[in-house]
């Protein structure tokens, strides 16, 4: 099971060119007693619209199949912190200058494909969909 502690060194060897941003928000938050992981995956989102915006779609098709991996293997938080850390921030159409949200879902695996369909749905339905 993957958990919170040991949920981003996959997405460090899936996506090397976020380790400089990574270490970054580790010194950060280096005195605090727990990181706030949330905003590393607002981090990480940036860093693969970037990669979107141009062309790098290795980049976000290995790092979205770590995120797949959470959503499979990971403990309750590591999987809310994929669907609403990650795949809710890569929705925020806020973040798009050159890309879209939909650029992305070519690249999602099933499990994902559902926490982003699911995450969409609650936006625009107001559906809250139970944790699995």
């Amino acid at each position: 099971m993957i958990e919170k502690h040991d949920m981003m060194m996959p997405i460090l060897e899936a996506c090397p060119s976020f380790r400089p941003v990574w270490e970054e928000f580790v010194e950060e938050w280096r005195s605090e007693p727990e990181q706030p992981l949330y905003l590393a995956l607002g981090g990480l989102a940036r860093h693969l619209i970037a990669a979107m915006s141009v062309g790098d779609v290795s980049t976000v098709s290995l790092t979205l199949a770590v995120v797949e991996r959470w959503l499979l293997e990971g403990d309750k938080y590591v999987r809310e912190a994929a669907t609403v850390g990650l795949l809710e921030d890569l929705q925020n159409t806020n973040l798009h200058e050159t890309t879209s949200p939909s650029d992305f879902e070519p690249y999602l695996l099933p499990k994902s494909l559902k926490a982003w369909k699911d995450v969409g749905r609650f936006w625009e339905e107001r559906v809250i969909i139970p944790d699995e």
